[in-house]
């Protein structure tokens, strides 16, 4: 919900394991529905608006074809009223390849969950996507972790924490979600050329 969802690094996708699927949404579920929804000044609210009247009803039109085309909506899927740029906290989920939210970012507070089965189809969801910033695993296993996080195909993996950023950490993606790294010293590279001189001797 940080930046209203408008977070280049923000949780987009959520693939749950099918243990834990039906716990796991109905605990989302509650935390998004008492969340107060206003103005940003004030510290008991937990949902600002978005940046502006048409990313917010580019999302609405979003969230429209996701469902007709047989996405289940949970939660919220609608503008809120009154004056502002507001969307409701939104789920969506059974949002299947030939859906057009399977390969769209939604730049909002718009959660997509999905369930899996194992590791294996964990790995074929994530790197299913246009996109490839950063990624964060939940796990008991940091080593089984560690191993999944080696095959996701992101700038980053966060494990057992969400994805932030900090300026000794290089930051960058892959596919649409851009080339090159920023922050760290790998970002200053990005920002200077460097020359090689080859000497030989005979």
């Amino acid at each position: 919900m940080f930046g209203a969802g408008q977070v280049c690094h923000g949780a987009k996708r959520f693939l749950v394991h099918e243990k834990i699927a039906d716990t796991f949404l109905k605990k989302f579920i509650a935390i998004l529905v008492n969340t107060k929804i206003g103005d940003p000044m004030d510290e008991s609210v937990g949902l600002e608006p978005l940046c502006s009247v048409k990313a917010r009803d580019d999302i609405a039109a979003q969230v429209d074809r996701a469902a007709k085309a047989g996405a289940t909506l949970h939660l919220g899927g609608a503008l809120v009223g009154g004056p502002g740029a507001y969307f409701q906290l939104t789920i969506l989920t059974n949002i299947t390849r030939d859906n057009p939210a399977y390969f769209e970012e939604f730049f909002s507070t718009l959660a997509r969950v999905y369930v899996v089965r194992d590791d294996d189809e964990i790995v074929e969801l994530a790197n299913t996507s246009h996109f490839g910033l950063s990624g964060a695993i939940f796990m008991g296993n940091v080593d089984r972790a560690k191993a999944l996080a080696s095959r996701i195909e992101t700038g980053s993996v966060w494990i057992n924490t969400r994805s932030s950023t900090a300026p000794e950490l290089p930051l960058g993606g892959i596919e649409r979600s851009g080339y090159g790294r920023e922050l760290s010293e790998f970002g200053i590279r990005e920002l200077v050329n460097q020359k090689m001189v080859v000497v030989t001797t005979d």
